[in-house]
């Protein structure tokens, strides 16, 4: 089974994601370290949490704008 988030994590996440784009990894060290420094949160547990929540959506991101391109190459060739 699988770990269930709160919709307040995947919310919190979500727009950390949005905002911090560029600073986002797939690295899980580097995304607590980015949370502990974009939000203030006094519990450890919630800190982990939105890093691994976002660690994973980060890979979700990334699966579906590989997915949209090879979808949108085959879209191309198809035409020509």
């Amino acid at each position: 089974m699988g770990t269930v988030y709160t919709k307040d994590i995947k919310h919190m996440a979500e727009l950390i994601y949005e905002k911090y784009t560029e600073d986002v990894t797939s690295d899980y060290q580097k995304n607590k370290e980015l949370v502990k420094k974009v939000v203030t949160v006094e519990s450890k547990v919630v800190r982990n949490r939105l890093a691994g929540y976002l660690t994973r959506y980060y890979s979700k991101a990334k699966n579906k704008a590989a997915a949209q391109e090879s979808i949108e190459e085959e879209e191309t060739e198809s035409y020509a």
